[in-house]
């Protein structure tokens, strides 16, 4: 058998999504899964020192790729910072949307144990990156240990908002993921009123959307 010699780390990515897509399990080795792709494991190696680190690095070029996206349109520069966080969502959920049949088949097994999914990781620490990057303001108390604090809360309380979203995706059988759409909309108006506290509409009307989607 010829190898290809050409073999980057995106290729990897999809035929490991395309492999897991249509045999519904992980590869038995690198050595088989190499093998049956015609390249050398040592190519592998180079790019991935595992089959989890690729888990994980494919959780993280889908949010990268959604970035990157974003930060092209022009107008991005211009939008209030809940602006540029829905936008990230709606984009970074269409990306795990053109992927749910990989998505699905990945996290079969864990929908309720999102938070303490390793897989995650690199996702995690760049989501936490993009939070820093849009610098949301905290209440001035003028005290810096705690205002210290309020922005570790800040980050920590926007990735499991994003963890409990991916949740509500993975359950959500609604045509074109409608109700992810509004479940986004929805928390994220209300995590904003939350740091500026000024009104508890929103906060009102996404309970009810949960209590109606939830305890019917």
């Amino acid at each position: 058998m010829v190898k290809k010699k050409k073999i980057s780390a995106s290729d990897i990515i999809t035929f490991y999504m395309d492999y897991v897509v249509e045999h519904e399990c992980k590869p038995d080795s690198v050595e088989d899964f190499a093998e049956l792709h015609q390249f050398d494991d040592v190519i592998f190696y180079n790019h991935f020192a595992s089959f989890k680190e690729l888990e994980k690095t494919i959780y993280n070029v889908l949010f990268e790729n959604s970035l990157v996206v974003l930060k092209q349109t022009p107008e991005y520069l211009s939008f209030s910072n809940k602006d540029k966080l829905l936008s990230l969502y709606y984009t970074f959920f269409e990306n795990l949307a053109l992927n749910q049949d990989y998505i699905k088949l990945s996290l079969k097994g864990f929908e309720n144990q999102l938070k303490a999914l390793s897989v995650f990781s690199m996702l995690r620490n760049s989501f936490i990156g993009y939070i820093d990057e849009l610098n949301l303001e905290t209440f001035n108390l003028n005290v810096d240990s705690i205002e210290n604090i309020q922005k570790r809360t800040i980050k920590e309380s926007a990735w499991i908002q994003l963890l409990f979203t991916i949740k509500f995706w993975l359950d959500d059988n609604s045509e074109a993921f409608e109700k992810t759409d509004i479940f986004i909309e929805k928390s994220i108006n209300t995590s904003m009123e939350l740091l500026d506290t000024k009104s508890l509409h929103n906060i009102i009307d996404f309970a009810k959307f949960l209590y109606k989607e939830k305890v019917k």
